[in-house]
């Protein structure tokens, strides 16, 4: 691999896992008021979400690599990296609309247009690499369990 490649690839590498940081500062401490939720059956364990999110950062990251090794003077690159970048802001909003400000009705909200830009994200991914839209399906149904369990949430308090 290039040199550039490399750097290409330890920035998306960088971008994920920042955005994974970022959320982790509003879940460091689940006592109290999300302890004290109704939870449908469904919902995980909290132990899960840490190897869950390591893979998809992963996979996110592998993906949006592949497509700016098209080159950034490509349009269709341009584009559909701005629908990842869009969805990754999205995502990191989610954590503290639902745990900082501990609204899980805004949280739902913004998990619905975050899905969307997610499948926008993949049909755009899917132009120019099958292999990278591919990989961001985990994460679209990943985050279609988190809405439907966000949802539960909300009807449920």
């Amino acid at each position: 691999m290039k040199a550039a490649d490399t750097a290409k690839l330890v920035f998306c590498l960088f971008a994920c896992f920042s955005a994974g940081l970022f959320g982790s500062i509003f879940t460091h401490d689940l006592s109290g008021w999300y302890q004290n939720l109704n939870k449908p059956a469904f919902n995980p364990p909290d132990w899960v979400f840490a190897p869950v999110w390591t893979t998809l950062y992963i996979l996110m990251a592998l993906s949006a690599f592949l497509i700016w090794k098209r080159g950034l003077k490509n349009r269709p690159v341009k584009i559909a990296l701005g629908f990842f970048i869009a969805q990754l802001v999205l995502n990191v909003l989610w954590t503290p609309l639902f745990f900082g400000l501990k609204s899980p009705f805004i949280a739902l909200v913004e998990i619905v247009i975050l899905w969307i830009i997610i499948l926008l994200t993949i049909i755009k991914f899917t132009k120019l690499s099958m292999l990278a839209a591919i990989m961001l399906v985990p994460y679209i149904l990943w985050t279609s369990y988190a809405a439907v369990l966000n949802a539960a949430i909300y009807l449920s308090n």
